[in-house]
Parts: C-alpha cells; sequence; structure tokens
C-alpha cells in the first residue's frame, strides 16, 4: 500500500491515524526492508500498529535458488509464489564499483512469443502482482553487497501486458517511503504494444521506455515477434515519436536483439532510418543469448562490426550492450527456469 491507501485503510477500521505515521509504516518494510513494524523514538500509535497487523499481511516470495555467474558477478534468482508459480530476477553489477541493478519479471512466463526468447516459448500462465515484483526486488536489494540504484522490468514477461500491476509497482520503487530509487534509474520495456504505450504517455509517467525493436522490416519483424502482426510498423513508431515529445529524457532508446544472419543487413539500416525520421533515440545492440534449441546463432564480431559501421548513417549514439549472465543463463531472453519449463 501506498501511505494515502493504508491511511483509507484505517479509516475504515475506525483507527485514527495522521499522514505522518502511515508513512513511517509502510518505510519500514518497504525502504528499510522490515517484516514486521518494530517500535522506533517516534513510535506509531498503538492501535494502529494492531491493526495493520490483524488485518493486513506481508510477505516475500520464497528464494528457491539463487546463482551466481563467476564470469561478471550477475546473479540470478529463482522466487516461488504463495501459489507455486516461479519466476526469475537478475542482479545486475553497474559500472560503478558496489553498485547494482536489478531485471524484474511482469508475468510468469509470456504472452508474445518471441522466437528468440526462452520465456517466449512457455506461454502466459498469469500476471505477477506489484507486491510480488517488489518483493522480488527488495530480496535482491537487501542481499545486494552494495548499494542497489536502479530496476529495470525486462525479465520474464511483457511489462505492459500488465500494465496497471508493473505501473504500481514502479511507482512503490520510486516512492521516498518505498524503493526510493530515482525515477530515471527505472525503466520499463516493451515489445510496442501501441495503445499501452500511448496510455503511458497520456499518463505522464516518469520512468524510462525502452522499445524492443529487432527488425524495422515488417515481415521479418513479425516472424521474430508474433505480435507485431497486431501493430502497424508505423502505428509503433508514432506511438514512441509521441511519447518522446512529452519525455523529460533526450533520447528514446531502442533496443535492438542481434542474431547472426538474421538482422543486420543494409535493408535493415536504411529502413531503420526512414522510419526514425528526427525522432531522438539511442539504439542499443544486444547479443542474442538463448540460442540454442531455436536455430539462431550470435553474430560474430564482423557482423556486429559492420553492423554499427552502418548504422553510423542515422547519427545516433549505437550502443553495444553488454549482457551478462550468460553462464547462469541470466543473460537476456534466457531467463526462463528449467523448472518452470518443465513439463507437468
Amino acid at each position: 500500500m501506498f501511505p494515502e491507501e493504508l491511511e483509507a485503510w484505517l479509516a475504515e477500521q475506525g483507527v485514527p491515524t495522521r499522514p505522518e505515521h502511515c508513512r513511517r509504516a509502510v518505510a519500514q518494510v518497504v525502504a528499510l526492508g522490515r517484516d514486521t513494524l518494530t517500535p522506533t523514538k517516534r513510535p506509531m500509535p498503538k492501535a494502529m500498529v494492531a491493526a495493520i497487523n490483524e488485518g493486513l499481511t506481508w510477505q516475500r516470495l520464497t528464494v528457491v535458488e539463487r546463482v551466481e555467474d563467476p564470469a561478471d558477478g550477475f546473479t540470478k534468482y529463482l522466487f516461488e509464489s504463495p501459489d507455486g508459480a516461479l519466476t526469475e530476477a537478475v542482479r545486475i553489477p553497474l559500472a560503478k564499483p558496489d553498485t547494482f541493478t536489478v531485471c524484474l519479471s511482469s508475468q510468469v512466463g509470456c504472452a508474445m512469443g518471441c522466437v528468440f526468447c526462452a520465456t517466449g516459448r512457455l506461454g502466459l500462465s498469469r500476471n505477477l502482482e506489484a507486491w510480488e515484483m517488489l518483493s522480488a526486488f527488495l530480496t535482491v536489494r537487501d542481499e545486494a553487497p552494495g548499494r542497489v540504484t536502479g530496476a529495470v522490468f525486462q525479465g520474464q514477461g511483457e511489462p505492459f501486458h500488465n500494465y496497471d500491476e508493473v505501473v504500481r509497482a514502479a511507482r512503490m520503487l520510486a516512492h521516498p517511503n518505498g524503493g526510493r530509487i530515482g525515477a530515471k534509474n527505472i525503466t520499463i520495456s516493451t515489445v510496442g504494444l501501441v495503445p499501452a504505450i500511448r496510455r503511458y504517455t497520456r499518463e505522464g509517467h516518469p520512468f524510462r521506455l525502452i522499445l524492443s525493436l529487432t527488425s524495422s522490416l515488417p515481415e521479418r519483424r513479425e516472424r521474430l515477434l508474433p505480435v507485431a502482426g497486431k501493430f502497424g510498423m508505423d502505428d509503433v513508431i508514432d506511438a514512441i515519436r509521441e511519447h518522446a515529445a512529452s519525455s523529460k529524457f533526450a533520447l528514446q532508446t531502442i533496443a535492438w536483439v542481434v542474431m547472426g544472419g538474421v538482422n543486420h543487413d543494409q535493408a535493415e539500416v536504411d529502413t531503420l532510418k526512414e522510419l526514425l525520421g528526427d525522432l531522438p533515440a539511442r539504439i542499443n545492440l544486444i547479443d542474442i543469448n538463448d540460442s540454442r534449441d531455436d536455430g539462431f546463432r550470435r553474430a560474430d564480431e564482423r557482423e556486429i562490426n559492420e553492423l554499427m559501421d552502418a548504422l553510423q548513417v542515422l547519427k545516433r549514439p549505437v550502443v553495444r550492450r553488454y549482457s551478462g549472465g550468460q553462464g547462469r543463463d541470466a543473460g537476456c531472453g534466457m531467463l526462463a527456469s528449467a523448472r518452470l519449463a518443465q513439463p507437468d
């Protein structure tokens, strides 16, 4: 609950309180990561504490497994929800020493069916609730050997397919009594669900947005990301353009999963240039990781370098993103627990 929601709930229970007491209660659980309300130098009313303890519940997801990739320090967590659902999160080291961000899942499985993504092959079981995403974040944060300064909704699932709960979780992560993460350090990724992008823009949320484009050629993109067949390429770019016009971020981020021999030819670059027009954007190139069973392969250095050279015609920043955690199936596109993938 946000503090104002807690205050309203307490009023319904006939328990008088003040806003600062509710802020303090939420901060104890979320900002400080405590599992119970504890006495402090500025105590909360006993009736309020009793009502919360009797009428509300708070629990962490169960950590089933945590594995660290010794090559780069990426640490993958496997969580179990009360109903037995399994999801994953990753603690990602940043360039600044002893700082981390957390990659969060938003669904159990995924309905988008992206052919190069392990989660996409599982299908969708259900959406995660905001508290489950927050619980995963808090556990990873509280165990980190340093400061967690960011979060990215780019794990299992399509965040905008679970719009309300993802935005609620992001708001709590940024709340001063919640996760205390700067809004500019919270990122939400989407494969291009146009109505959700436009809603996000209308609502004016302060978090970063990433469009996972991967191909600028409509037929090819639809083969790689089947959901692309529901939204025209022009509609997707127009939605991002509308977002850019109202966003505080100077550049919109376009993610491009590079697959060897598939989506790094000159036709892609030419079409992308035409699509983007004057849209201020940054291109993030990401290596494909989960290429063992689907017939794809990672682009070799020659292919990557040729693509980066060709993209210079866009006159926009082009960044090759390091995708770590591959030794522990913690890289981009790899978050699908072996246990989750097992047939019943």
